[in-house]
């Protein structure tokens, strides 16, 4: 598949979703939520999301408290940590779109002297990935958090913080 075609079809990988949805259950505890019940709550299997909150601490987003009610929590408010941050903490921070100057091969190639600046389509992709990340980076995991309670009809938070109030 070229670069061009991958990033047509780009597509995070699935601990985005469940990083993301960690960190909005996380938003609703006061308490550190071990791995396993965040991975219970959102039917994931432990062991991969257990990985991708190591990731997120490593990311400085959470961090894991060791003991009887240990578990993982944010380390800021939920309105200073963006989508992005949390994107890139599992899926890296590396460019989509890799130009390998085709433009430069095959009976038409253009000499490099002539390739000073990015050609066109690398130009292009590189304003979609920066409008892309523009995005992600203006959503918070408060954002998140509430747009999932309003679609939810104001439900969703209530019910994820009584669920987390339940005796381990």
């Amino acid at each position: 598949m070229s670069e061009f075609d991958r990033l047509a079809t780009m597509k995070l990988s699935s601990g985005v979703e469940w990083a993301l949805h960690s960190c909005v259950t996380l938003s609703q505890s006061r308490d550190p939520v071990p791995a396993a019940r965040l991975a219970e709550l959102h039917g994931t299997p432990p062991a991969y999301l257990a990985k991708h909150l190591q990731a997120l601490s490593r990311a400085g987003i959470v961090q894991s408290r060791a003991g009887q009610v240990g578990g993982y929590e944010l380390t800021r408010p939920p309105a200073e940590i963006s989508a992005l941050e949390v994107v890139r903490a599992i899926d890296g921070d590396e460019s989509a779109y890799r130009c390998t100057e085709i433009r430069q091969r095959g009976p038409l190639a253009l000499p490099a002297e002539r390739c000073q600046r990015p050609c066109a389509i690398a130009r292009a992709m590189a304003a979609a990935e920066k409008a892309w990340a523009d995005a992600l980076r203006q959503v918070t995991i408060a954002d998140l958090a509430a747009r999932i309670d309003a679609d939810s009809e104001g439900t969703a938070m209530a019910a994820v913080s009584r669920w987390l109030a339940v005796a381990r």
